[in-house]
């Protein structure tokens, strides 16, 4: 099966060996020797991935850059997996002292026409110090991480006290809902298995919260590419709601709009429970 184009990568020379990325096994190959390497990895040389961001829809992104505003004029802020450096370019130009970090190399070389601030990171440890920045975000970032806990976890170590942690993903234990575009999110069956899981997990968090981890999930690997086939986390709203609380936060909003739509639909869908069970997880936090 060929792999979408997006997730190809090009045939490396090292010495005498060739080296080539797989995404569905993540495995390298030298000569007859094959290694695992990280979901992560498939990422960094991917100028084809890193084209399909730069073309995102501005609407897209609009409600989470405007909710990623400190409140303080001229306060940091950071975009965790910045892209192609919209947001960092949006907050820029509104006053904040903007940064951006991505696991992406052509991502970074694509962001840098925005500003010098975004920079290459190693996906783990955040390379700025504790309480550095006014507001934390991170944008359809948290379902594509090996260790979601630990990510979210290096969000709030890096925001300052009484500042905004800002998460969206997209809510793959969906129970509500019509044309979804993920299987997981898909059908009758799936919906139900959904309804149970999160009930499972409710029970957890309320039970043994040591035990809470998300779960995880095989990226998908077809023709034509839909959004979030390459996700390997099943995020979800209470799971993002609960790790920020123990990490120290105070949730301010959990939201299942991750873009602006009318008033009164809004206001409506997010009215009751039922945020929890529909469209995306859009989490605001405050560090305490």
């Amino acid at each position: 099966m060929r792999l979408p184009d997006f997730l190809n990568a090009p045939q490396r020379q090292a010495g005498d060996l060739t080296v080539k990325v797989f995404n569905a096994g993540f495995g390298i190959k030298f000569g007859q020797v094959e290694t695992k390497m990280s979901h992560q990895d498939t990422y960094h040389h991917n100028e084809a991935y890193a084209e399909f961001l730069a073309n995102w829809d501005a609407n897209f992104y609009a409600k989470y850059a405007d909710t990623l505003r400190p409140a303080r004029p001229g306060a940091r802020a950071l975009d965790v997996g910045c892209g192609a450096g919209q947001v960092v370019d949006l907050l820029t130009k509104a006053g904040f002292e903007a940064w951006g970090v991505d696991v992406s190399e052509p991502n970074i070389a694509r962001a840098r026409r925005f500003s010098e601030r975004c920079q290459f990171y190693d996906g783990r440890r955040l390379p700025f110090p504790d309480q550095h920045f006014a507001g934390v975000g991170a944008l359809n970032v948290l379902e594509h991480v090996e260790e979601p806990e630990a990510f979210i976890t290096e969000l709030v170590r890096v925001t300052e006290p009484g500042g905004r942690v800002v998460i969206s993903s997209p809510n793959f234990f969906r129970v509500f809902g019509f044309r979804d575009y993920h299987p997981h999110m898909r059908g009758l069956g799936n919906k139900w298995r959904n309804w149970r899981r999160l009930s499972e997990k409710r029970r957890q968090i309320a039970s043994t919260p040591a035990q809470v981890r998300f779960d995880h999930m095989t990226p998908i690997v077809k023709e034509p590419f839909t959004p979030d086939d390459d996700a390997i986390v099943a995020t979800n709203a209470v799971e993002m709601e609960f790790f920020l609380t123990r990490n120290g936060c105070e949730v301010e909003s959990v939201e299942c709009t991750d873009r602006y739509v009318a008033a009164p639909v809004d206001f409506l869908l997010n009215l009751g429970p039922w945020r929890y069970l529909m469209l995306n997880a859009f989490v605001v936090a405050r560090k305490r």
